[in-house]
Order: C-alpha cells, then sequence, then structure tokens
C-alpha cells in the first residue's frame, strides 16, 4: 500500500507533529487533523495488516490523543473515517438483519487429488481449455464477514448468517483495526463494493489471551475460530476490541461502478488482481499466499506443500481454496443454489500430535453410564490445548490396547472432537500400567452391572448423588426445559448448599435463601424466578425430554407427546402399544415403560403437576412452512457446525419433513458433521439411506 518514500514520510511526519505544540486556532487545526488521520492510519496498516510496528505504544498513543483532543476542540472536524470513530459504541441492544448484495455461497469440498481432477475436469467441459487459471489461497478457518463500502466510507459489516441475510455487526467491526474505515476504491472507478473476508485471532495472541484467563482464574477459550465468532456478536464492543481480531479479506464479492454496471470482469479482470486492489487499498489481503497455476497437478503440489507448513503459519488454516482466476470464466460456470461452480475448498487431513496418557477417570453421567476419560499430558492441536479425551467404554480401551503411560496419538475430528486414533507401541518400555475398569461407582459405591448387548457399564442406584446432580443439569438445560438463569455452575452449587435435591425442588426454591448468598442480587434472583415461572408452560415434549428416560431424545419425545392428552398416561400403556408409534423400537419402548412404570417417577410427576408445571399435550404442531421436504425423513449426527441441532431440526418440520431418532431402513437422509461415528458407519451399509452434509441439507431447502 505504501511505498518506500510514503513509508519514510509518514514517519518523519509522526516525529515532527509529536515535537510540535498543539494546533490552537481552526486553521491549524484542520490541517493538523489530515496529518493526524493520515499518521494514525498508516501506523494501524503498518501494526495490523504488516504486524511490525515502527513506532511505540507511547508515542501511538499520543498521535491518538492528540487527535482526540483537536475533535473535541473543534467537533466539525470529526468525520466517520477518523480513526477516533473505531472507539466502543456502547452496548448493542440487538443485532439487526441485513440482506448482502450478493449471496454468500458455500464451498463445495474436496479431500483428495480425484477430487480436484474431477473439479478441473467439470469447468473445462464448461468453459473450455484455453485461459485456464487457478488460483490457489489459505482456507481461514475464522468466522465470515461481509463489509459494505460506498463512496470510499465503510457503511456496513454484517456476518454470514445463512448466506443471503446476516446480523448487522458495524459497531463491533469497526474496533477492528485491520478493517479501514476509507478505503478509495473510487481510484478503481468503484462507486459500492462488499468485500468478504474472515475474522480470526493469530495464534499467538490467542495463547497470550488464555494465558491471561488462566492467571484471573478465568476460563478459558477453547479454540480461535469460536471465539472470533463469539466476539463478533457481543454486544459491548469494547470488549470485541479486547479480543484480538482482525480481519483477513480474500474477495471482492460485489462491486459496481457509478451507472451501476458490474466492475468484476471488466475494471478487474481476475480475481488476483482483485486481492492485490484490496492489499493496495489497505486491506489485510493474502497476496503473498497465493499461487497461481495453469493445471491440477500443479495446484495439488502447492497444497500439499502448505499442508506440511500450516502449523508453521501465525492464523488456523483447515485447507486450501481453488478458485478460477478470470472472472469472465467465473460469470461462464455460475453456481447451484449452494456453491459456485467455479471454486472449491480442499480440506486438510485431521491434524495429529503426541502426548502421555498419565492417568484415567472414570464419570457417571445422569442415566449412569459409567465413562472412561483419558488425562494426557496437555498437547496443542489445531488451535486448542487438550488435556481430557473420552474413551467411550471398556471395549474401546481392550480394543486399542491403551494403557497408562502409552504415548498416544491424538486427532480431532474436523478440526472439533478429540479422540485417541492409536497407541505408539514402539515407545513402550514395560512400565506401562493396564487400564483397570471399576466394577463399582466412582459415586455412589454401588455394584455397576453391564446390560446384555451394550458396551456401557451403568450405575443402576437411583440415589447415587453424581446422577442426581447429572439428572438436575440435563432437566434444566437448553434442549430439556430451557430454564433461564439456571445453568450447570449455578445447579451445582445450589446442590452443594442443599438448596436443590431433588428435581422437584427447581419448582419451591427457598428465594430468600439464594439472596442471601455471595454474589446474588435482588434483580438475578427476580430473572431466576421469572426464568423458572416461565417453564411451567413449555409443551409436553420438553418435560418427556427433560425426565432423562434413556434413549429419549427431542425428537422422540415430540412423537410420543402427540399420542397422549397427558404424560400420565403413559402409565397404562403396554410395550406393544409402545411399539405401534413410529420411531419406538424395542429399546425405547422397554425403557418408556420402565419409566411410566416407576411408582417414584409417576410421583414426581404428579409433584410437578401441582406445582403449575404443565404435563399435558398442547394443541399447537408445528405448521410446515413449505413441503419442499414432504415424505422424506432425516436424521443429524456428528458435530454441526452450520446450525444447532435444535434448528436443524426445526427446520426439517418446517419444511414438511420427518425427523425419527435411528437409522434404520426408514431413514431417507443422515445428515452427517465432523466426528459421526456408529450411526454414520450403520447409515453407510443401508443402501437405501443418503449420507449427505450440512451445505447439501441447506440446498434441499434452498
Amino acid at each position: 500500500m505504501y511505498t518506500a518514500a510514503q513509508e519514510r514520510e509518514y514517519l518523519d511526519l509522526s516525529h515532527r507533529l509529536l515535537a510540535s505544540p498543539i494546533a490552537q486556532n481552526q486553521e491549524a487545526a484542520d490541517k493538523e487533523v489530515s496529518d493526524l488521520r493520515d499518521a494514525i492510519k498508516y501506523h494501524d496498516w503498518r501494526y495490523y495488516v504488516q504486524s511490525e510496528a515502527v513506532v511505540s505504544d507511547y508515542d501511538y498513543d499520543q498521535l491518538f490523543k492528540r487527535l482526540k483532543q483537536i475533535e473535541a476542540n473543534y467537533p466539525a472536524l470529526q468525520t466517520p473515517d477518523s480513526p477516533t470513530q473505531r472507539v466502543a459504541q456502547g452496548l448493542t441492544e440487538e443485532f439487526v438483519a441485513v440482506e448482502h448484495n450478493l449471496p454468500m455461497l458455500s464451498l463445495d469440498n474436496s479431500y483428495n487429488e480425484e477430487d480436484l481432477t474431477e473439479f478441473d475436469n467439470r469447468l473445462r467441459k464448461l468453459v473450455g481449455n484455453e485461459g485456464i487459471e487457478y488460483c490457489v489461497e489459505p482456507k481461514f478457518d475464522g468466522s465470515s464477514i461481509a463489509i459494505v463500502y460506498e463512496n470510499d466510507l465503510m457503511v456496513r459489516a454484517a456476518t454470514r448468517g445463512d448466506g443471503v441475510m446476516g446480523e448487522d455487526i458495524t459497531n463491533n467491526a469497526k474496533v477492528i483495526k485491520s478493517i479501514p474505515l476509507r478505503a478509495e476504491f473510487s481510484k478503481y472507478g468503484i462507486v459500492k463494493a462488499e468485500v468478504r473476508g474472515e475474522v480470526v485471532i493469530r495464534n499467538e495472541v490467542f495463547a497470550e489471551m488464555n494465558e491471561k484467563r488462566r492467571e484471573q482464574g478465568l476460563k478459558t477459550f477453547q479454540n480461535s475460530r469460536n471465539t472470533a465468532s463469539g466476539a463478533l456478536r457481543l454486544k459491548d464492543s469494547a470488549e470485541v476490541a479486547r479480543r484480538g481480531l482482525e480481519a483477513v479479506i480474500y474477495q471482492i464479492g460485489y462491486a459496481i461502478d457509478k451507472d451501476g454496471n458490474n466492475v468484476l470482469g471488466r475494471g478487474l479482470k481476475t480475481h488476483f488482481e482483485s486481492i492485490e486492489t484490496l492489499h493496495k487499498l489497505g486491506f489485510n489481503a493474502p497476496v503473498k499466499e497465493i499461487g497461481l497455476y495453469p493445471t491440477i497437478p500443479q495446484v495439488v503440489a502447492h497444497v500439499g506443500n502448505w499442508e506440511e507448513k500450516r502449523n508453521a503459519y501465525p492464523i488456523e488454516i483447515d485447507g486450501m481454496v481453488i478458485k478460477l482466476n478470470d472472472y469472465q470464466k467465473q460469470q461462464e460456470t455460475g453456481s447451484t443454489a449452494h456453491h459456485p461452480r467455479w471454486a472449491i475448498a480442499f480440506k486438510f487431513k485431521a491434524r495429529q500430535a503426541q502426548s502421555i496418557l498419565e492417568r484415567v477417570e472414570f464419570q457417571v453421567g445422569r442415566t449412569g453410564a459409567v465413562t472412561p476419560v483419558a488425562k494426557i499430558t496437555p498437547v496443542p492441536l489445531a488451535g486448542v490445548t487438550i488435556s481430557s479425551i473420552s474413551l467411550h467404554n471398556e471395549d474401546f480401551i481392550l480394543e486399542k490396547d491403551i494403557k497408562i503411560g502409552d504415548t498416544v496419538v491424538v486427532e480431532r475430528a474436523g478440526d472439533v472432537i478429540p479422540y485417541i486414533a492409536g497407541v505408539v507401541t514402539t515407545t513402550r518400555t514395560g512400565a506401562e500400567t493396564a487400564i483397570d475398569f471399576p466394577r463399582e461407582c466412582p459415586s455412589c459405591n454401588s455394584t455397576l452391572v453391564k446390560p446384555e448387548g451394550e458396551a456401557i457399564w451403568r450405575c443402576v442406584n437411583i440415589e447415587c448423588p453424581v446422577q442426581q446432580e447429572e439428572r438436575v443439569i440435563h432437566f434444566v438445560s437448553k434442549g430439556a426445559m430451557d430454564i433461564d438463569g439456571l445453568g450447570k455452575d449455578i445447579v451445582k452449587r445450589f446442590m452443594a448448599e442443599g438448596i436443590i435435591n431433588q428435581l422437584e425442588d427447581i419448582y419451591q426454591l427457598d428465594y430468600d435463601r439464594i439472596l442471601a448468598l455471595e454474589g446474588w442480587k435482588a434483580k438475578s434472583v427476580a430473572n431466576l424466578k421469572v426464568g423458572i415461572e416461565a417453564s411451567k408452560n413449555h409443551p409436553l415434549w420438553r418435560l418427556i425430554t427433560a425426565l432423562g428416560i434413556r434413549h429419549i431424545g427431542a425428537t422422540t419425545a415430540k412423537v410420543l407427546a402427540k399420542k397422549v392428552g397427558s404424560a400420565l398416561d403413559f402409565e397404562n400403556w403396554t410395550q406393544e402399544q409402545l411399539m405401534e408409534v413410529d420411531e419406538v423400537g424395542p429399546k425405547v419402548a422397554e425403557s418408556v415403560y420402565e419409566f411410566f412404570h416407576t411408582e417414584a417417577n409417576i410421583e414426581l410427576l404428579k409433584k410437578l403437576k401441582e406445582l403449575g408445571v404443565n404435563i399435558e399435550t398442547q394443541l399447537e404442531e408445528v405448521v410446515p412452512a413449505n413441503n419442499k421436504l414432504d415424505g422424506k425423513s432425516f436424521l443429524f449426527t456428528g458435530t454441526l457446525t452450520k446450525f444447532t441441532r435444535d434448528e436443524a431440526q426445526a427446520l426439517v418440520e418446517q419444511n414438511g419433513g420427518k425427523l425419527i431418532s435411528g437409522v434404520s431402513k426408514n431413514l431417507d437422509y443422515l445428515v452427517a458433521g465432523p466426528g459421526a461415528g456408529s450411526k454414520l458407519t450403520k447409515a453407510q451399509s443401508l443402501p437405501t439411506v443418503q449420507v449427505i452434509d450440512e451445505d447439501a441439507f441447506l440446498e434441499m431447502i434452498g
């Protein structure tokens, strides 16, 4: 953006400004404000884009304070693109939905050379062989953002949202100093542009942030991607400024001239030319990282080089993006409803690390399931530090021959879920010891049982303290009764204090006693009371889900809730009757039958009813907005990255589809995210089940 001569000029200007007295009249102030803005803009570019400061923090602060003082003395000189306008704008009450100038489509994915070759063949059939050139650039693992400039000024920033509509986060984007408040698009005949990129946190910054949080006794952040995404939607932009965000801008998605004509393909001929233009305009654009190649073998070699050096790159990347460079050819190939045909993402393999298995802890869940958890020497992997990994069950441990003291290979499925992929047996010394799976509950010392046909050992003592706590935590959770103000940590504290001992205690809390606890004020107690009262009116399916019946999730709970007038009706149902209900198989029928034929559970339901909790069916049902999925059944598994599980299931119902709870011949589509396990394996063995990813599902509903 700046020549060597310009850099010397702005550095000299900075020193002159710092050495001179502040302007004392409006004419002098007008000139000084302009100089200060130019100097600060240069230093922001140098520090936040080039990652190298040429003045001390103190000198930069003095320049900034000087500009603020002059603008305070002469308010008419303040402009929207002044560096002082990056300051926090106070609390944002809500994020308004806004429409992107063009949809922000997803990318088709590839995982090997064959996928890229097929992509190349498809494109050559569409546009011919002449003039084919590919731009290859890193796929940054952050949170997508679209920024609009009109007449050179930044006027709006939005999240990706659903690709068509995003959330307006302009105030938060203004405090990200790698985003210019003013960019001279007019030099290129552009009066309105929408640039797109990823908001990221550098690995070094993320590590320092977590170290400070550890020192302060605060919970550390899981990974930089989620931290960046969450920061963009914080209501306090002052807190956003403290999160160390920066924006990497990798595309001009939309650009028009004064007559409303598209500039891409005319004024700007290629994608690489637009990246160079962004760099010249002061954006943090990946010019140096881009490779230009005419053939796929060259692309594959470039991708391979980057996969080898990804760990050394200062920002998290999870793949490479391959794009047709020529804009005219991009327009010829067009797009599907889901992705552009002229681009594809190559996803890197799961990253691995090695660590030492120090010990194994056994945790008891709300259904009594005892899960072994490996405690390993903390190891950084894919942007997070991993110290705990589920070992699933005893069979998993025996199958992989895992021992305490072993060097284990750790992976993250989809760079999300950590798991032990294997053991490095060549490092064994003989000092390793077998993992002894307990036969008594770690919480209550009751004898564990292993039901026939299952791999999991369970504690069947209904009075088990840990199970009681986990049941209450599940009951109040978002997917169950969704009680606002009663989260996991609060439940644990209330149970430790004896305020909650069993589920029904939630609806007969001693609020005076809570008010006496440290950290509780009248307003927080009032909010808790409102949240609990609101939960009494939830539909029956939420209560059925919240009761924690084995094998019953929200999908099956909704099916069951529609079959009765009251939850107590199930007391009179037989297992045979339950088996006649869609989505209810032998295991589910047995579990439901046992629950509703246990006297303590019936008494619990009656008590909840006395306390005002709805246990009856409400007639309101989901009315499909359309029938795009009519007659099709869906199941979601693995980690969902585009939407939550509740949102996914709601989308199926809103589009006339049907949700089922297990993989069977009745399933049409399994939507599998990263980390999908046994359900995916089973689905792949059934020829009638189609396995798709989240993007394909979104394409189905448009």
